[in-house]
């Protein structure tokens, strides 16, 4: 059973926006072509149970890829790169690092023992930048000591905490404008919202399928009952509209309707 190192984890990881676009630009300029993994520094706070990464820098890093226990991260350009950035902020502290992953790696841990020169309990958030799955591109582990029952020593291993994505108001209006100069002109706009459309479906269809196999595994006695996850499913249901109601299911039909003449003929215009 996975025990924890003095004081518990935080069970909560919050990226911004800003660290994601750090990292896709980083693994464009370095390993794009290649199968390298990029890896840098995570920069933030601790509040609470739960880290709020905000910022975050890359590092020189090469691995052996016949031996992955064969690895070379500079930590003279972390220091440096620490001061630096604790001159512009000095609020936001090291509080982990990142590699593109896709997965984990076995000299993950090793990396995390050195990181825990500049924090106690530094995170580790594998960002996949070429997501194959609709979701969260982020997953967010601690190093911790798993202590076996039989007696033998502990040995360490990574342990899985939820992560999201957040912003502050002036990052989001940021990012939306930085999507609006990427957007692809020779696309129209009917066809653009049909995709962003077809994907969100996805992404509810992938939602509703866990949704279900969570409740199935509960009523197998698989998994215990949480009541706050029942809770949040009951306020989710309650949110639904009844279209049993014979005013509602027509109402919506023409207002879809509505939208959608509104869009065709917006993009012919």
């Amino acid at each position: 059973m996975p025990g924890l190192e003095g004081t518990a984890n935080p069970t909560k990881v919050v990226v911004h926006p800003l660290v994601l676009l750090s990292v896709v630009d980083h693994y464009n300029r370095v390993a794009t072509s290649s199968k390298k993994r990029v890896v840098g520094v995570l920069l933030g706070q601790v509040e609470g149970n739960s880290v709020n990464v905000a910022n975050s820098f890359a590092v020189p890093f090469e691995e052996d890829e016949k031996n992955p226990s064969v690895w070379f991260l500079d930590h003279n350009y972390v220091d440096t790169m620490r001061d630096m950035f604790k001159k512009v902020n000095a609020k936001e502290k090291i509080v982990g690092w990142y590699h593109n992953g896709p997965k984990l790696r076995s000299s993950d841990l090793q990396i995390s023992e050195l990181f825990k020169r500049y924090t106690a309990n530094p995170v580790l958030v594998v960002i996949d930048v070429q997501p194959k799955e609709i979701g969260i591109p982020t997953n967010a582990y601690f190093a911790v000591e798993d202590i076996h029952d039989d007696g033998t020593a502990a040995t360490k291993t990574f342990e899985h905490v939820p992560s999201e994505i957040g912003a502050e108001e002036a990052e989001e209006i940021g990012v939306e404008h930085l999507l609006r100069d990427i957007k692809d002109n020779s696309v129209g706009t009917l066809a653009t919202r049909v995709t962003h459309q077809l994907t969100s479906l996805r992404g509810l269809a992938e939602r509703l399928t866990e949704i279900r196999t969570y409740l199935q595994h509960v009523l197998d006695d698989k998994l215990p009952v949480n009541s706050e996850i029942i809770q949040n499913l009951q306020d989710i249901f309650n949110l639904l509209p009844n279209l049993a109601i014979p005013d509602d299911a027509p109402a919506f039909t023409v207002q879809t309707n509505d939208e959608y003449a509104l869009i065709y003929v917006s993009a012919m215009a």
